[in-house]
């Protein structure tokens, strides 16, 4: 996607809001929350992320066994091709080192999540800092104000013009194999998207009524901003923050394929259980379907509520 594709569709997500109230006065969103709850895909996408959260957070106190207890070691043999499927005591069989999967599924669930939730508030409140900067730059600081807002937009477009795997996988092998590294590598690559969308969002409010009637009233532009400007162009960022949260998830699996993930196996996470599970697929397919068929459901339920929302918002995206 080039990235005059990405700015126009930012920008359009951030033209959403550019009115404040519908034909019949109701607010925006309470206009969304209604479309929202006779949206089946809203509702999905909304049971799946629930399920997944009460999954993350109970998860590890439900796992039988712990995740590094190797306790049916000699009963997988990986250089013979013998695996142990499900069974009894082990409902998703054993991983190449005699692991239970079921209890590593359950504990990486949380770790999953908190790659996603840590890496996308990393992208929001950088990007919500500089988006804000560059909203209120372009908006009420007058000739020099612009001139700011074109030189950290045209920072932003080089980030946006890198494709978002490469530039994190470059950064997370600059800094190393971590958990941490992977958070940061995968928020660095939602920074520009904020950015812009605030930026975009604020353009569309600035020259609203209410705005102009402040001025007029002699109200100092910085209270103008932080009391009027952003909190009214903030819908469209809570819906990006949604979908990242999606892209988040992929990223980082991405990047554990790829070996720059976590290597500390008392930490699973379903990225790098699908890295390690890849090499015995021939003989254990199952080990790559459980992380993989995670990552795909959790992905899917952030994006269905995130395309639902955006919907909401405008219902000609329907058409």
């Amino acid at each position: 996607m080039s990235v005059a594709t990405k700015t126009e569709k930012i920008q359009r997500l951030a033209e959403l809001t550019a009115t404040k109230e519908t034909g019949t006065g109701a607010s925006l969103w309470k206009e969304a929350f209604r479309r929202l709850r006779r949206s089946k895909m809203a509702i999905i996408g909304a049971v799946v992320i629930a399920l997944f959260i009460v999954l993350a957070i109970v998860g590890p106190y439900l796992a039988p066994y712990a995740a590094t207890a190797q306790t049916w070691r000699g009963e997988v043999f990986p250089n013979q091709g013998k695996f142990v499927g499900p069974r009894g005591e082990n409902w998703f069989g054993l991983d190449h080192l005699g692991r239970d999967m079921f209890s590593r599924m359950l504990i990486g669930a949380r770790q999953t999540l908190l790659v996603g939730v840590v890496s996308t508030l990393i992208g929001l409140i950088i990007g919500f800092l500089i988006g804000g900067l560059s909203g209120a730059a372009a908006t009420l600081g007058g000739d020099a104000g612009k001139r700011v807002d074109s030189v950290i937009m045209r920072f932003i477009d080089m980030m946006l013009a890198l494709p978002s795997l490469l530039l994190a996988a470059s950064i997370a092998a600059v800094m190393g194999q971590s958990l941490t590294t992977v958070m940061i590598a995968v928020g660095v690559v939602q920074i520009p998207v904020f950015a812009r969308l605030l930026r975009g969002s604020m353009l569309a409010q600035g020259g609203a009524d209410y705005v102009l009637a402040a001025q007029s009233l002699g109200v100092r532009k910085r209270r103008i901003v932080v009391s009027q400007i952003i909190p009214n162009s903030l819908s469209p960022v809570i819906v990006q923050a949604t979908l990242s949260l999606a892209t988040a998830i992929i990223e980082a699996a991405a990047l554990s394929y790829l070996g720059l993930g976590n290597p500390d196996p008392a930490i699973p996470e379903w990225g790098v259980m699908l890295t390690q599970a890849q090499r015995f697929f021939d003989n254990a397919p199952l080990m790559s379907v459980y992380p993989a068929v995670g990552i795909i459901i959790t992905a899917l339920g952030f994006t269905l509520l995130g395309e639902a929302m955006r919907e909401a918002l405008d219902p000609k995206l329907k058409g």
